[in-house]
C-alpha cells in the first residue's frame, strides 16, 4: 500500500476509499473518527487515531513505504482547544502559526507530509462525476429572489472567503443572516433558522484554493438541516463542490421543496 487517506467524519472518506478500491489500489486509512466499518470494507488497513496523533500517523506511513496522501472529511477545528487531544508533533505545528484559520491549518499538515517525501493528492478529479453543474441541479426551479439572493451570496463570499472563513453564507431580503466559521455548516443553518425564513445557502470555495483539500461538500444532510431551518435554496459552487449520493440528493431537494442551483462568482 503506497497511498494514504486520511480520513475524518462523513462519507466523503468513504465514497474516495470505494474509488481507489476499485482501481485497484486499496488505501492505507488513518481515521480520525469512531465508525471505522464502512471505511474498512474498501481499505487495505485501517489505523485509529485518538485526536491529532500526526508522529503516530507519520511514523507509521514511513514504515508502510506510503508515497502518496490524500486528506477528505470532517476533522473540527476546534480539536486545536482541546490539547489533551494532541501529540507533541501536532502541538508544535499548531504553536508555530502566525494565524490558525483552516487554511493555514490544513496547509501546514500538508507541508508535513510533503517535508516527508510524500505527495499530498487531491481527489477532485477521482470525484468528476459528482461535482455540481451550472444551473438547476435538484429540486424545483428558483424563484426571482432567491437568484438575487444567492448572486448576492457569492458577492460577499468573495470578499470573505479570502480571510479564511465563510465558506457558507445564508442569504434573505439581499442581506447576510448568517456566516459559517469553526461551528460548521449545519450549526450556522440552524442560528439561521432563528433569524429569518425562506433564506438561500450559500456554499463557494475559497479564490485560489488549493484543490487537494477542503472542497465544499453538500448532501441530503445538508438538505435536511436546511428544511429544519425553513430555507428554501441551496447556491454551490458550480465546477467545485461535491454532491454526495446524488440520486437520493435529488430526492430529498424535491421532496423539501428546496431548489438547488449551481452558481459561480
Amino acid at each position: 500500500m503506497t497511498v494514504a487517506l486520511i480520513a475524518g467524519e462523513g462519507s466523503l472518506p468513504e465514497i474516495i476509499a470505494s474509488r481507489l478500491a476499485q482501481s485497484g489500489d486499496k488505501p492505507l486509512v488513518y481515521a480520525f473518527r469512531e465508525d471505522i466499518e464502512a471505511l474498512a470494507a474498501n481499505a487495505g488497513a485501517v489505523v485509529p487515531l485518538d485526536g491529532a496523533r500526526l508522529a503516530l500517523a507519520l511514523g507509521d506511513m514511513v514504515s508502510r513505504g506510503v508515497r502518496q496522501v490524500m486528506l477528505a472529511g470532517l476533522i473540527p477545528k476546534k480539536l486545536m482547544y482541546r490539547p489533551e487531544m494532541m501529540d507533541e508533533m501536532a502541538a508544535s505545528l499548531l504553536g508555530g502559526l502566525s494565524e490558525r484559520d483552516d487554511h493555514s491549518l490544513l496547509g501546514a499538515i500538508v507541508a508535513l507530509f510533503e517535508n516527508s517525501g510524500m505527495e499530498v493528492l487531491g481527489y477532485r478529479n477521482l470525484l468528476k462525476d459528482l461535482l455540481a453543474g451550472k444551473g438547476r441541479i435538484a429540486g424545483r426551479a428558483p424563484s426571482e429572489a432567491e437568484v438575487t439572493d444567492a448572486a448576492y451570496g457569492a458577492k460577499i463570499a468573495r470578499e470573505v472567503l479570502p480571510l479564511s472563513f465563510g465558506q457558507s453564507l445564508v442569504i434573505s431580503g439581499r442581506a447576510v443572516v448568517a456566516v459559517e466559521a469553526m461551528e460548521g455548516t449545519d450549526e450556522a443553518i440552524s442560528r439561521a433558522g432563528t433569524l429569518c425564513r425562506e433564506g438561500v445557502l450559500v456554499k463557494m470555495i475559497k479564490p485560489g484554493q488549493d484543490e487537494r483539500y477542503d472542497l465544499p461538500v453538500v448532501g441530503s444532510r445538508t438538505l435536511r438541516s436546511m428544511a429544519a431551518a425553513k430555507l428554501t435554496c441551496l447556491a454551490i459552487h458550480a465546477g467545485w463542490t461535491l454532491v454526495l449520493d446524488p440520486d437520493k440528493f435529488g430526492r430529498t431537494a424535491m421532496e423539501a421543496g428546496i431548489s438547488v442551483i449551481g452558481i459561480d462568482y
